[in-house]
This record gives C-alpha cells, sequence and structure tokens, in this order.
C-alpha cells in the first residue's frame, strides 16, 4: 500500500508524506478505525527520518484525517468522502453571452501561438534581461526590514500611502497640476480603464477612440457593450475633423487616446495637436481617458507633456499610467489620476471587486522607484531600445516592402503595405516558415487595417530582426508575384 511513495526534490519531505496519506485516506485505501503504522515502523519502510513521519501526523491529525489513541497510537479519522449523485451541466447554455464573447476577443486563444524554435515579433513586453534582479531583491528587503509583516495583511482600496506619494510627485514632473485630483493603484492597466468604464459608461454608450487603436481597450470597450466609433489616424495624431463631426452628431459619453508612442502605430501626437484634441472636447464637454502609454521611452526630441498636464486645473482628463511595458510586468501595476470626486467613486467600485491591489507588490515597486533603480535601469533601457527601435525601422524599410512604417518611438513599430495585400495571409506563411508577429486589423474599430501588422522588438537583437524581417519580406514578394500572374 505504501510502496509507491515517491520522494520529490525541492519540497519538504514531510508535506509530500502527509498529501499521500491523505490521498489515500480520501480514496478509500484507508478504511475509519484502521490502525496505522507507528512512526517508527513508517520511517524504517520509506527509508526517511522518524522526525519527518511524526511532523507528517501532527499535520494530519491538525487537519481532522488521523487521530491518536495514548498508548495504541494513530488512526484513520470518519472522514465523509462519500460522493452524490453525478450531475452532468450544459454549460454551454448557461455561459452569458459576454462570457461567449470574451473567448470570441481572446486572442491569446483565437489567434497562431508561439511554438518552441520560433522567431517571435507578436509581443511588445520588455526584455527581461535588462532587469536588475540584485535592485530587485535590494528594494524587497529594505522595504520588508521596514515595514515588516504590516504589507503582508490588507490593505486600503487607493493604494499604499508612500507609492501613491511618489507618483502624485512623478506626474507633477511631467506638468501635471494635481489640485482637486486624486490617484487610485490599480491591477495594471487593464483593471485602471475597466475601473474609469465602469464608473462613467453604460452599456450603449458611445465612446470615440483612434482608429486603429490598443487592442485590449477595443476588447473591455466591447464586452461592455459600448458603441465604439473609431477616428482615422493622420501623421500627427487623430483627424481632427472626423473627431468633430462624430462628436457634433453622436451622443458619446468619453473618449479614449493614446498620444505617445500610440499603440499599435507608434505616433506621438504633435504638441498643437494635442491643444486642438483638448479644445474639442471641452467645447462638446466630453471627458477624455488617456493611456499614458510608454511616455518614459521618448529616444529623440523635448518633453511632450501628457494631455492631463495641459488640461492644467482642468478635470475633463483620466489619466491611465502604468509601468509595465518598461518594467516587472509581472507586478501588473498601475494607477489612475483624475478629477478627486471620480476617484472617490472609483475606490469604491475598487473595493466591490478585489478590495485592493497587493502591498507587498506597491511596497516593493516604491522602495525601488525611490531609492533611485528606476532612473539607473531607465537609462539603460531608453539607450538599448532606442537602438532597437533604430535597427527595426532601418531594416524593416529595407527588407519589408512596404506603403508606410510607423512609429517613432516605444517597443514596437506598424507596418503599412500596399493595398490588396493581406497581412494574414502573409502571416499563415511566415508562421510556417517560423515567423510570428501580430496582424494589424485587430487593432481597428471597423475591420479596417487587412494590409497591416504590428512588429514587437523588445526581445529581438538586430540580427533576429534582419533575419525575421527578411523571411516576412520575402514571403510579402511571393504574394505579390503570385497575385500578378
Amino acid at each position: 500500500m505504501l510502496g509507491d511513495f515517491k520522494i520529490e526534490q525541492g519540497r519538504p519531505t514531510y508535506i509530500q508524506l502527509k498529501e499521500y496519506l491523505k490521498r489515500q485516506i480520501l480514496n478509500g485505501l484507508w478504511q475509519a478505525g484502521e490502525r496505522l503504522p507507528s512512526t517508527r515502523e513508517l520511517a524504517a519502510v520509506l527509508q526517511i527520518g522518524r522526525n519527518t513521519v511524526i511532523q507528517a501526523y501532527q499535520d494530519l491529525e491538525e487537519e481532522g484525517f488521523i487521530y491518536t489513541v495514548g498508548g495504541q497510537g494513530s488512526f484513520v479519522a470518519e472522514v465523509a468522502v462519500k460522493q452524490g449523485p453525478v450531475t452532468l451541466l450544459n454549460w454551454s447554455g448557461i455561459i452569458t453571452p459576454q462570457a461567449v464573447s470574451a473567448v470570441n476577443l481572446d486572442i491569446e486563444k483565437t489567434e497562431l501561438k508561439w511554438e518552441r524554435g520560433m522567431l517571435s515579433f507578436k509581443s511588445i513586453a520588455p526584455d527581461g534581461d535588462l532587469f536588475e534582479t540584485e535592485d530587485f531583491k535590494k528594494a524587497f528587503l529594505d522595504r520588508f526590514a521596514l515595514e515588516g509583516a504590516k504589507i503582508l495583511n490588507y490593505g486600503y482600496a487607493k493604494g499604499y500611502k508612500p507609492l501613491l506619494d511618489y507618483l502624485v510627485n512623478y506626474l507633477k514632473n511631467k506638468g501635471v497640476d494635481p489640485e482637486g485630483k486624486d490617484l487610485i493603484i490599480t491591477n495594471g492597466f487593464t483593471e485602471g480603464l475597466n475601473l474609469v468604464l465602469s464608473g462613467i459608461c453604460r452599456p450603449g454608450d458611445g465612446v470615440v477612440t483612434e482608429n486603429p487603436t490598443h487592442n485590449t481597450a477595443l476588447k473591455i470597450m466591447k464586452l461592455r457593450g459600448l458603441k465604439i466609433h473609431g477616428i482615422r489616424m493622420e501623421e500627427d495624431g487623430l483627424d481632427l475633423e472626423q473627431l468633430e463631426r462624430v462628436l457634433a452628431s453622436e451622443p458619446i459619453k468619453a473618449g479614449f487616446l493614446i498620444p505617445s508612442y500610440h499603440n499599435p502605430t507608434g505616433l506621438v501626437m504633435a504638441p498643437e495637436k494635442r491643444l486642438e484634441v483638448l479644445e474639442v472636447f471641452s467645447h462638446y464637454q466630453v471627458p477624455i481617458i488617456e493611456d499614458g502609454f510608454n511616455e518614459e521611452l521618448r529616444y529623440s526630441g523635448s518633453h511632450v507633456a501628457p494631455l492631463l498636464a495641459l488640461a492644467g486645473r482642468g478635470n475633463n482628463v483620466v489619466y491611465i499610467g502604468s509601468f509595465s511595458k518598461i518594467l516587472f510586468p509581472g507586478l501588473r501595476l498601475g494607477w489612475v489620476m483624475g478629477d478627486a470626486e471620480l476617484i472617490a467613486v472609483l475606490e469604491s467600485v475598487k473595493r466591490s471587486m478585489n478590495i485592493h491591489t497587493t502591498f507587498l507588490d506597491q511596497a516593493l515597486l516604491f522602495e525601488y522607484l525611490q531609492n533611485g533603480s528606476f532612473e539607473k535601469y531607465l537609462r539603460r533601457a531608453r539607450k538599448l531600445y532606442r537602438q532597437r527601435h533604430e535597427d527595426a525601422v532601418r531594416l524593416a524599410s529595407a527588407l519589408i516592402p512596404h506603403r508606410r512604417i510607423w512609429g517613432e518611438g516605444g517597443l514596437h513599430i506598424f507596418v503599412e503595405l500596399e493595398e490588396g495585400i493581406n497581412a494574414r495571409e502573409v502571416l499563415v506563411e511566415c508562421y510556417r516558415r517560423g515567423v510570428l508577429f501580430m496582424p494589424g486589423d485587430l487593432f481597428y474599430t471597423d475591420g479596417q487595417g487587412q494590409n497591416t501588422f504590428r512588429l514587437g522588438i523588445a526581445r529581438v537583437t538586430a540580427e533576429q530582426m534582419r533575419e525575421g524581417f527578411g523571411l516576412i519580406g520575402q514571403v510579402i514578394l511571393e504574394l505579390e508575384a503570385r497575385k500578378n500572374a
């Protein structure tokens, strides 16, 4: 009965033994009232230390699986394991339409997946090799030594106070006036946008956004049943004439904009156009949700202030920020800054959803930010990513037949092919040859973008770009030749 017990490396043996005996009891191999081997007997049979068996038995007794009779030994307790009737539900008929939509919109399930050995330009996550793990460990130890068990307990929905204060000052250094505003910590951008939309939009409400735009934002808007109006992108940002027409003719509840290193095009909205955009939204009294995407990765030119800063003491801009695309995305930390009254509402909404974002991660991030490690990391990251972006633009321009290469910075470029070339057809053939990228139609609000695709460059070398872009270009030429034959 005990012959199949095998010890795995890396876990305490007494826990493995406890779990092994627990499974046997639950499966009926030991009956209620049956005497277990003595600790000495079991240790000899399994060739393990007696103290290991004693600890396993003690834990089993505490959990109610066995009991001890003085002078007689340990016995199996009465454990209720009898099964009820076997019920098989038709879950496809129970799952809500919204849940079905979530599956259909989940690109991790619907798009081609990376396989070992493939050259992938799909991701725009940062290069983990850049992370200074020793600085990270030091930040953890320093903050834990100061805070102790407090950061392992429940926290506050708004967030960890030192981090909140740091971020307010961080945004002031971007030109933001915090007067009348407040801030809340979120589980990354995704929760931030969900929180804001839950606070100001009902199903059926209209929203305007750049076309194309962030795929995750589109997914969230669609799942909330919002009516999305895409505004065409120009070289310096969204088309103001179309924006004005939509705002004048449609009931719009909010705008969602990515003015810096726009995802997927990589464009930076010109300072003059930012002011014009603010004027248009102000005229129609429509709030702007600003995604502060990759603002830290400006490689050239002067600082461009976010819309939140340009709005001054106005309260019409709600800013969603995160370091996830440049630093430790696994922490899933972001924030929302906006009108104090709105943030107070979002605090209650967040408390009803997940109580608070983990205080341990917030405290760790705060220590890393405030001790100067982030600035040191950012200098290295900007230098590396600037070179990769320059390499990407140069190599894509030379190797991929295109109509236009979009992108002024950040961790990706956007390729627009000539009309008639379907990027998904290119992707299918590239995938077969071991190269993967993100098709551009996923980012469009209206099914356009069939001739576009995004190339993530954060985690690839110039040599890998040369190889991958060369193959993509070759496939495009083959498709063009086939169509012209």
